[in-house]
């Protein structure tokens, strides 16, 4: 399964590497994607509304195993 959301994760970086930040796969445990944002995503207002709306749904949509995902320091 980690081989599939780096997968996913690589087709995200372009958009988010535009913005001058990034992600990181973390780990995964029974489903639950942890990522970290690195970069401007780290302290940008929008970071939330990056991570739910944009990596967990194509990581969902994807991955159907991928129950959610959580922001780690």
């Amino acid at each position: 399964m980690r081989d599939e959301v780096e997968a996913v994760l690589e087709t995200l970086r372009p958009a988010l590497m535009a913005d001058g930040g990034n992600v990181e796969l973390v780990d995964i445990d029974d489903g639950v994607v942890k990522v970290r944002l690195v970069g401007s995503c780290s302290s940008c207002s929008s970071s939330t509304m990056t991570l739910k709306m944009g990596i967990e749904r194509a990581l969902k949509k994807a991955i159907p195993m991928v129950r959610c995902i959580e922001a780690v320091e």
